[in-house]
Order: structure tokens, then sequence, then C-alpha cells
């Protein structure tokens, strides 16, 4: 997996006043956990989300607070109704030998030989959640969709990631072929 290094500042108190008074100066309040270690309340400068939000990535964050630095990954984050700004994010620590859970993007590779006989192509999910240790985690999932023949369909319980497994239900379809008119069908294809 990718990894980008950020930077944050402990917080000294924890309440309303002094949040507010951090989104004012354009700041972040955030917090850590997991791990076994207690919760880390600090801010971050909000700019550093645009790095980790408007991209299809999942990326491990070295976050440096106070001299210290956690290995993390973004674990949840809270939007303001109107303005969507980022109000608040939370960010789990992750060890080397524990695994975890994260939402990887799906990549598809090839042409489909269904799409080619004039059939209809079908994109499902985008993204799929899976468990493993950091080190087997892939950046993203490669998919071969070449083949895909008319009717025919991959399922997460297709994926094969070596050392990773898929946390998304197996009957989620990833991509599919649908019949079209004026799509050739072969023989072995209604037989199936």
């Amino acid at each position: 997996m990718k990894t980008v290094s950020l930077s944050g500042s402990l917080r000294e108190n924890v309440g309303k006043k002094d949040t507010k008074a951090l989104r004012q100066a354009e700041m972040v309040p955030c917090v850590m956990y997991g791990a076994g270690e207690e919760q880390i309340h600090f801010a971050t400068a909000e700019k550093n989300f645009t790095k980790l939000l408007f991209t299809p990535e999942t990326y491990i964050i070295d976050f440096e607070v106070n001299g210290k630095t956690y290995k993390t990954i973004l674990q949840d984050i809270q939007y303001h109704p109107v303005t969507d700004k980022v109000l608040h994010a939370d960010f789990l620590i992750v060890k080397e030998d524990k695994p975890i859970t994260v939402v990887l993007p799906i990549t598809l590779e090839g042409s489909a030989a269904g799409v080619m006989r004039g059939g209809k192509p079908k994109k499902g999910i985008k993204k799929v959640k899976v468990c493993g240790l950091i080190k087997d985690l892939p950046d993203y999932v490669k998919v071969d969709i070449s083949g895909v023949n008319i009717n025919d369909s991959i399922k997460v319980k297709d994926l094969a990631i070596e050392n990773v497994t898929p946390i998304t239900p197996g009957y989620t379809v990833i991509f599919a072929v649908n019949a079209a008119r004026g799509a050739v069908v072969t023989e072995e294809e209604t037989e199936e």
C-alpha cells in the first residue's frame, strides 16, 4: 500500500470551545486509537486531507505527533452537512503483525469477450473491503475481465488475492456482460 507522511500537534483541551477555535484556524480535530494504546487527541491542517480524500487510493498514513510517528489508516471522517468541510477524523493505529480491514479500489484489465460480440458491459462495485496484514495488502485489486462472455459475470467470490481475505459479500458483482440486441451468442453460451 502507498504511504503518506503527515504531521499534527497534540490538543491541550478537548472541549467544544477549543474545537471551534481549531476549525476557525483551518485545523481539523482528530483522534488516534487502537493497538492497545490510549487515545491521542490532536489537530492537523485541513489541507492535508486533500491528499487522502479526493483519490480512489487507500493510504497508510505515517502521522508524526509531538516527535513520535504512528502508522495509521483513516478509519472515519465527519463532514459539515452544508459546506462539506472536514469536521473531524478518526485514525486507527496499525501494527505490522495484526490484520486490518481496509477498502481497496478495483481496476479492470483487458477487454471482455462478450463486449466484443456486442454484449453490454455492466460495472458493479468500484471498491472491495478486505482484511489482511499491511505487508500483504496491494495498492489496488486487479481484475482480468478478458474471459467474461455474454450473460457472464465476475463476483467478489472469484477474487484470488494472496494472503488477503475479501469481506465484501461473495455474491457482489464486480463486472458483468449483459445480452443486448444484435449480440452474437455462441452455441456453448446457450448450452450453459
